[in-house]
């Protein structure tokens, strides 16, 4: 493997153009690198920052090698990227996580088997691809279980929860009988996540854990460091640092965990990019998610993940302004002496933005 970095003043390509591809965006510029975004739409978040914005089908292939010729290096910054799209990348310019971590990531069977089968911990599942399959699958499973689309599915999206084997064939249908997978519900006291990076040398570095909480399926406040036993943190850390080792990625990925309250961790989902539960990190530690994402795929060495202080992060969706979409519009961060007084700053300074209080 070529291990010469790619260094400032070379160009930096950016499949998908949302909130997540403007930041790492914004790391790039700031770190002296160009920036090109590809997407299928146009004047996107990531697309107004950018150098260049190409805006054509993920499945346009000339369009796509057009943009790989034009940048030194190509990363992502969402799962549902076509593996088409980044093969005809591959072709041209190194892709960074590589195709095969996307391609076992955006889809919950393919990532569920993978965890499974390398011993991490995972709550029981089954691959559903008909009506039948999933009447026997919550005969082995029991209820309450879990149904989930096999593909593209996020916040909550494309999930259906399961407390009668009567209701099977109604859950389905609302599904478009489509490939899903069924999960035995976890009766969980709080859920974590551990955004870890690994560089082109194979050198790891993790962030802790991250404590979240959610609202109507949708990240709503992060804390961090998580109220979490030294044992759960060692524990949460070891097995997101070996997933990026198991699953052989260069860049930044996000584990998701369910806590019961007994300790025991369950690997939830996988983002092989920065996440929404490390957007605290630009003001809290002294390398951001995004630009570690920027160094491991340029093979520079990895920042420090050091914390300043205790913060606390709240999600700021469309819903906040009248007649507002639910939808990610951006984040407030607080630091402060503890997680609880960053967490009441920060939610103070959110009711505000509904409220017309001036915070001082």
């Amino acid at each position: 493997m070529n291990l010469k970095p790619i260094l400032p003043g070379s160009t930096i390509g950016v499949l998908g153009s949302g909130q997540l591809g403007r930041m790492f965006a914004m790391a790039a510029r700031r770190m002296g690198y160009l920036v090109h975004t590809f997407s299928s739409e146009t004047d996107t978040p990531t697309g107004q920052i950018s150098d260049r914005e190409f805006t054509a089908s993920y499945d346009d292939r000339e369009r796509v090698q057009e943009f790989a010729r034009g940048v030194d290096v190509v990363t992502f910054e969402f799962e549902n990227v076509p593996s088409s799209t980044v093969e005809a990348v591959a072709e041209v310019v190194s892709v960074r996580p590589s195709g095969h971590v996307l391609h076992t990531t955006q889809h919950r069977v393919r990532e569920k088997t993978f965890l499974a089968s390398h011993g991490f911990p995972v709550t029981p599942f089954r691959h559903v691809k008909s009506i039948e399959d999933f009447r026997e699958s919550l005969r082995e499973l029991g209820v309450p279980a879990i149904l989930k689309t096999a593909g593209f599915g996020y916040d909550g999206k494309g999930q259906s929860m399961i407390e009668r084997i009567e209701d099977a064939e109604k859950a389905f249908a609302a599904m478009g009988q489509q490939e899903a997978i069924l999960e035995t519900f976890v009766d969980f006291e709080r859920e974590v996540s551990v955004i870890a990076a690994r560089g082109l040398d194979g050198a790891v570095a993790n962030y802790g854990v991250i404590e979240n909480t959610h609202h109507r399926h949708i990240l709503d406040f992060s804390l961090a460091p998580a109220h979490v036993s030294p044992s759960v943190l060692r524990e949460a850390t070891e097995i997101a640092e070996s997933i990026l080792v198991e699953l052989d990625v260069t860049g930044v990925l996000c584990v998701e965990f369910f806590l019961k309250s007994d300790g025991k961790l369950f690997v939830n989902e996988l983002a092989p990019r920065p996440h929404n539960s490390g957007h605290l990190t630009i003001d809290a530690c002294v390398t951001s998610q995004f630009e570690q994402q920027l160094r491991a795929v340029c093979g520079l060495p990895l920042g420090s993940t050091e914390q300043f202080t205790p913060s606390a992060m709240a999600n700021l969706l469309g819903d906040l302004w009248q007649a507002g979409e639910r939808r990610k519009m951006g984040h407030l961060t607080a630091r402060a002496a503890t997680t609880a007084e960053a967490l009441e700053l920060v939610r103070a300074a959110r009711e505000s933005l509904t409220s017309g209080l001036r915070i001082n």
